[in-house]
């Protein structure tokens, strides 16, 4: 991939509809039927925990193709302690470019930016063969436990990186996510009424 060929920036007001039919086209019939993603951000955008800072898009040849997001929240440690972090997304890639080096170029830089703001570490909800890529590891790896998950229960998909070095040493605790992802199912159905008709499909692989 020509690296030379693609701008990483932030994200404009006037390009909010673009991005967010940018994220329903990318995880349409994903994860579930439809999708949900697209309503979230749009949410999101407007909570408290928002890094206006650290909310980009990927442009190339004058078209949006990426975006990234980022969302202050915190691990409550088992000390009593309550340690500043971030959690990520929605992260997408437009479809027809997905699996062509976009998607990591477009990450590496993002954790960057978060890095160079002063955040310690990201621990969010993906898939390791891609984000370990980008320095990830289980979450589990660093003592961190994802909320209102059984003992017992797979944690595979929760993920950490540090962005400095030894911030999460010496700690144990439990991730919050951040409320401002958990969307009501006909609000999204309402929102969904302003894009283009597409028709939802249950698919194998979709995890809801």
């Amino acid at each position: 991939m020509n690296m030379n060929n693609f701008v990483i920036r932030n994200e404009k007001p006037e390009e909010y509809r673009e991005v967010e039919n940018l994220i329903r086209e990318s995880f349409w019939n994903i994860y579930r039927p439809g999708c949900s993603e697209h309503y979230v951000i749009h949410v999101l955008r407007n909570d408290p925990s928002f890094v206006q800072e650290l909310d980009f898009v990927m442009e190339k040849d004058g078209r949006l193709i990426g975006q990234n997001m980022f969302m202050k929240t915190v691990i409550n440690a088992d000390d009593g302690r309550v340690i500043p972090i971030l959690t990520m997304g929605p992260i997408c890639i437009a479809p027809e470019l997905k699996r062509k080096g976009y998607g990591k170029a477009l990450l590496d830089c993002s954790l960057e930016k978060a890095f160079e703001l002063g955040y310690g570490a990201v621990l969010f909800e993906g898939n390791i063969d891609f984000y370990g890529k980008s320095g990830f590891d289980y979450a589990r790896s660093f003592g961190i436990r994802y909320h209102d998950l059984p003992q017992d229960a797979d944690d595979s998909f929760f993920l950490c990186r540090e962005l400095i070095p030894g911030y999460l040493e010496g700690i144990t605790g439990i991730y919050q996510t951040p409320q401002g992802y958990y969307v009501n199912d006909a609000e999204v159905e309402e929102f969904d009424k302003n894009f283009a008709y597409k028709e939802k499909l249950k698919l194998p692989g979709q995890i809801f």
